[in-house]
C-alpha cells in the first residue's frame, strides 16, 4: 500500500516525529527503526481514514489562496464554517491539502 506523508504534518504526526527524534538522539532507537515507525504511521493513518471515518463535513468560507502542484490541491480559507449533522464550528483560517487517492494505487 502506497501512502502520502501528509499526516506527518498533523499535530499527532509532529509529536510522533519529535519523540522519535529525541529517542534517536538519546540512543534509545535506531534511525532505521524510527523511519519504519513513520512509514507505519503513514499507512495506519491512511487506512483509518478510509475505513473508520464515516461522518461528512461541509465547509464554507472565503477562499484566500488555492494551488495545484504535483497532483496536490492546497486551499487556504478564511472565516471558514465547518458543519456536520450535530454541530458547527467557525475557524479564522484553515489550510486544506487534498491529494488524489488514485495515486496511492500506482
Amino acid at each position: 500500500m502506497a501512502t502520502f506523508e501528509l499526516y506527518r504534518r498533523s499535530t499527532i504526526g509532529m509529536c510522533l516525529t519529535e519523540t522519535l527524534d529525541e529517542m534517536v538522539q538519546n540512543g534509545t532507537l535506531s534511525p532505521e527503526l524510527a523511519i519504519q515507525v513513520l512509514v507505519q504511521f503513514d499507512k495506519s493513518m491512511t487506512e483509518a481514514l478510509e475505513t473508520q471515518v464515516k461522518s461528512k463535513v461541509s465547509i464554507k468560507g472565503h477562499l484566500h489562496t488555492y494551488r495545484f502542484c504535483d497532483n496536490v490541491w492546497t486551499f487556504i480559507l478564511q472565516d471558514a464554517l465547518f458543519k456536520n449533522e450535530d454541530t458547527q464550528e467557525n475557524v479564522g483560517r484553515v489550510k486544506i491539502v487534498a491529494c488524489d487517492s488514485k495515486l496511492l494505487s500506482q
